[in-house]
């Protein structure tokens, strides 16, 4: 009777099975040989291959990634996820015709030709072509395996499109201006280099040209820094439309550009150019319903001769733009060697001007106010001196403008209203001290405090302080300034109107508040016995003063004539070398002392 086979029923199947990205190794078992001449049987496991299948199944379809599986040899796609069906916009099915290099735009190559290493080729920058033509950039890991007995890769498409879009984003922004889209220095900077490399070697010349806009701090001040964009990015915009494509084009600051005029042969070419810029600028611009009119100044720097550095050049015409503001506004100015000689001075000053004010070394003089009546001082304004310790007393004409450019007005402002103060509080009872102030010590917020602490810190009465300003500080029409103004008037402060008659429209002014004196100009005071125009100015102005109630002083007073016009003409009171120039405290003591103002038993225990 014929042996049965044995039987394998109820037990696990038993194959030889390829395990994507890895060889088989699968549990095997030989059975033992029979006698009898039965078949010898190879047994092996496949559990575990299949639960590895399982795991790489999971991994690869279900990872949000896009990831696909290409031939090594035709580079047919044979498997894609559904990150990458959903990524690409391609369907499975017509995956299955594409070959990798259907989806590459620009290489030639597959993602794991060539002898680099993986890291290498992750970081070559790949661009694809999705289902809709959109291009995207792509960071491609492979790794080999066998799929379906096949030897393939396994791709990872990290999409870096976002990445590179905000790269260069922050490239954009850290190079250009975010207003006005222009280049920022720094980008300029680069561009110059270049430009000068260039000329160096075909000996040619650069123009640069600083333009900065006249008056367009009252642009933001009127209508509002929205209007003052709007009106910056039209600049920019006409400017570029002026200009060749070799020419470059910066914003600097807030309302300063600069231009680089390439092959240019003379200084003419520069000067027809910043005329047409100009020209362009003084246009009208129609901005939110305003007709705005702007004007602009024009600094020129050329190259070799003015530098052949950027910088320097940069420098130098912003230099030059300094002095056409300062001549006259609207037009150009070259760059001189002399305006760096004044500019390092003008630094000096600067340095040295800080150092005066940390070490408390400014002091107040005093030039007396006369009662042309009586003859007897009324007060005394108080006026500030640097003595210099190498170049002896610095004038004021010197150092003043430095501090009110780098707002060391404040601090310098502030140190002579707390001397003045404690000085006149010495005086007699019947004498005032004048104090003047910027439109700068408004701008900071602090001026009433400061004012009320050195008040009581001095013991000096509210009425014995006069506060001189001037018509530039009403110019801003704020109400901020106005309420400043009208709460140090309440504490009993006087407050005068200094310079009277050089400003924009005086008149308007003394309606905007209640000023207790006015001061005539030394312009309409010098030669006045002589100068029937000016004799008619004055009058007007101290008919004016006395219909609204208030105290007229002429400045500037030097001759006897002069104060005898006056005088007729009802002025109340002079200041002026005539009477005496200004004098450090130590001298004021004799000065009231010779005036009556005090008497010499007084005197003597104040100086003792």
């Amino acid at each position: 009777m014929p042996k049965k086979k044995p039987t394998t029923a109820g037990k696990p199947k038993k194959s030889i099975v390829r395990f994507p990205g890895r060889p088989a190794k699968p549990a095997a078992r030989l059975s033992t040989s029979r006698r009898d001449g039965g078949i010898i049987g190879l047994s092996v496991d496949i559990t575990e291959l299949k639960q590895r299948e399982a795991s790489f199944r999971l991994l690869f379809d279900s990872n949000p990634v896009p990831m696909m599986v290409c031939a090594q040899g035709d580079e047919r796609i044979l498997a894609v996820n559904d990150a990458a069906v959903q990524h690409y916009g391609y369907s499975r099915s017509e995956f299955e015709k594409l070959t990798i290099r259907n989806l590459q735009a620009f290489d030639v190559e597959p993602p794991w030709a060539g002898e680099h290493a993986g890291d290498e080729r992750a970081a070559h920058a790949w661009k694809h072509v999705r289902a809709d033509g959109e291009l995207i950039d792509l960071a491609i890991y492979s790794r080999q395996l066998v799929y379906g007995g096949r030897s393939a890769v396994l791709l990872a498409l990290m999409d870096t499109t976002e990445r590179k879009r905000a790269e260069a984003r922050l490239t954009f922004m850290a190079q250009h201006d975010g207003l006005t889209g222009l280049p920022n220095r720094n980008l300029l900077r680069q561009q110059m280099d270049d430009i000068l490399l260039h000329t160096r070697r075909n000996a040619e010349k650069v123009a640069v040209l600083v333009l900065g806009l006249d008056h367009f701090k009252a642009i933001n001040d009127t209508l509002g820094h929205g209007v003052g964009d709007k009106l910056l990015r039209g600049v920019g915009k006409r400017l570029q439309s002026m200009l060749r494509k070799d020419d470059a084009l910066a914003r600097l600051n807030s309302d300063e550009f600069a231009i680089v005029l390439t092959g240019v042969t003379r200084p003419e070419d520069a000067v027809f150019m910043a005329r047409r810029l100009l020209d362009a600028i003084g246009d009208p611009y129609l901005l939110d319903g305003h007709s705005i009119v702007i004007g602009a100044s024009i600094g020129i720097a050329m190259s070799p001769g003015d530098g052949d550095e950027s910088e320097k050049l940069l420098k130098n015409a912003d230099l030059a733009l300094s002095r056409a503001k300062n001549d006259s506004r609207g037009t150009f100015s070259f760059f001189e060697a002399g305006m760096d000689a004044r500019a390092q001075t003008r630094r000096k000053i600067e340095t040295e001007l800080r150092e005066a004010v940390q070490g408390d070394a400014l002091r107040p003089y005093y030039q007396p106010l006369v009662d042309l009546s009586s003859g007897r001082i009324t007060g005394f304004e108080a006026l500030v001196r640097w003595p210099h310790p190498e170049r002896g007393m610095i004038s004021p004409a010197e150092f003043i403008p430095v501090a009110e450019e780098t707002g060391l007005i404040n601090a310098v402002g502030g140190l002579m209203l707390r001397r003045a103060c404690m000085d006149a509080a010495q005086w007699p009872d019947d004498v005032r001290v004048a104090v003047n102030l910027s439109p700068l010590q408004f701008r900071v917020g602090n001026l009433l405090s400061l004012v009320v602490d050195t008040l009581k810190q001095s013991g000096l009465p509210a009425k014995r302080l006069e506060l001189e300003i001037t018509e530039t500080l009403l110019l801003e029409k704020s109400s901020e300034v106005l309420a400043t103004l009208h709460a140090l008037r309440a504490l009993g402060v006087r407050i005068s109107m200094d310079d009277f008659g050089t400003g924009y429209s005086s008149l308007s002014y003394l309606r905007s508040f209640p000023f207790d004196k006015i001061k005539i100009d030394q312009s309409f005071v010098r030669d006045l016995a002589a100068n029937p125009d000016a004799q008619a100015i004055v009058r007007s102005i101290i008919s004016l003063g006395k219909g609204l109630g208030v105290t007229i002083t002429a400045e500037g007073v030097e001759t006897e004539a002069e104060v005898s016009c006056l005088r007729n003409e009802g002025c109340h009171e002079g200041q002026g070398f005539l009477f005496s120039r200004a004098r450090p405290n130590g001298e004021i003591v004799s000065l009231l002392q010779t005036q009556g103002n005090w008497s010499a038993a007084a005197g003597a225990a104040l100086v003792a």
